[in-house]
């Protein structure tokens, strides 16, 4: 009942001061409160005590605690529950277009450059609540793996399951990936356009031309990040594939077209970031997300349960009570 109370006019309890001068007046007083009879002897009177002369100062007590109990509930305790319902007044429609090429494979990230990317991209999707995001992928070309949905779970298990595979042409075609990207955003209706490209390598395959594919985001309003992903110099990376099916690894250079990526986000009036390994890639991420807040309105709902009717009806209680006993049990006493 009286879990998480809180008070509306505190200041009252100032007036629990006021019962102390009562209590000491009582007790200055006890022994004056009945009749005295002063006479020279009690031989020749049997002393016998009264239980109920004992019992008397129950009514100071009964008093007193029912104008406690008003005093408190001049206060007005009471608890409040609070529901919250939220609205975004300037939704975001995010892309994320992740090249999937070989090359992902390197290791100077750690387990590799896919991996790392999967799990900070699923850790930024968690944190966009109010956004509608997709899933491009592409390396030699490109296909939509989910387009742009408000289900943050149907977004994070595309992400978990990329993998490396053959079905997409080995290379790297970040024209078609940006341009399947802008396809997927055109119609969006959405205050603000977003893509989140990235890639380990330069645009080696595709038949779109990254920079008409970088006007037509310009044309639509999409706003286009692009991250190089690799340390500098070489990386260990998959240059063949053994008997057994598994790759081969070797240290080989590592090339990103960094001119290119800062071009289309420039043009974009996006930014350029370079992640060379796994923390560079969280702080990109955080800062795009920093870089694109979404405006969300919140409403409050405020539920008061007052908790003062209990506490008025028990002092009502006490003080019939005391009045009920001062009238009949005890009044010979006073």
């Amino acid at each position: 009942m009286f879990n998480n109370i809180t008070f509306e006019n505190p200041e009252f309890f100032w007036l629990l001061l006021v019962l102390l001068p009562g209590i000491a007046w009582y007790l200055w007083k006890r022994h004056r409160q009945t009749a005295e009879l002063k006479i020279s002897s009690l031989g020749g009177f049997k002393a016998k005590s009264s239980f109920l002369a004992k019992l008397r100062p129950i009514l100071l007590v009964l008093r007193l605690l029912a104008l406690a109990l008003i005093i408190v509930g001049m206060a007005r305790p009471r608890t409040v529950d609070v529901s919250t319902r939220s609205s975004s007044t300037q939704g975001i429609d995010i892309i994320i277009a992740v090249d999937v090429s070989a090359s992902m494979l390197a290791r100077d990230l750690q387990p590799n450059r896919l991996e790392a990317t999967k799990e900070v991209a699923i850790e930024f999707v968690k944190g966009r609540p109010a956004d509608r995001l997709g899933l491009v992928l592409y390396a030699g070309e490109s296909y939509t793996k989910t387009p742009v949905t408000s289900d943050k779970g149907i977004v994070m298990r595309a992400l978990e399951e990329i993998e490396y595979n053959n079905i997409l042409e080995n290379g790297t075609a970040i024209g078609s990936g940006l341009a399947t990207s802008v396809n997927r955003l055109k119609d969006s209706e959405a205050k603000s356009k977003v893509i989140i490209l990235l890639t380990d390598g330069v645009n080696n395959s595709g038949f779109i031309d990254p920079k008409v594919a970088s006007e037509l985001a310009v044309e639509y309003g999409i706003k286009t990040y692009t991250i190089g992903v690799g340390s500098n110099g070489t990386a260990l990376s998959p240059i063949g594939i053994l008997p057994n099916g598994r790759f081969q690894y070797g240290n080989v250079q590592v090339e990103i077209d960094e001119e290119l990526l800062k071009q289309i986000a420039a043009d974009t009036g996006g930014k350029y970031f370079r992640a060379t390994n796994n923390e560079k890639l969280e702080e990109i991420y955080d800062e795009i997300d920093s870089l694109e807040k979404t405006e969300i309105e919140e409403f409050r709902y405020y539920n008061y349960d007052e908790k003062y009717r209990p506490l008025i009806l028990l002092a009502g209680a006490l003080l019939l009570f005391e009045i009920l006993l001062r009238y009949t049990i005890f009044r010979s006493f006073i």
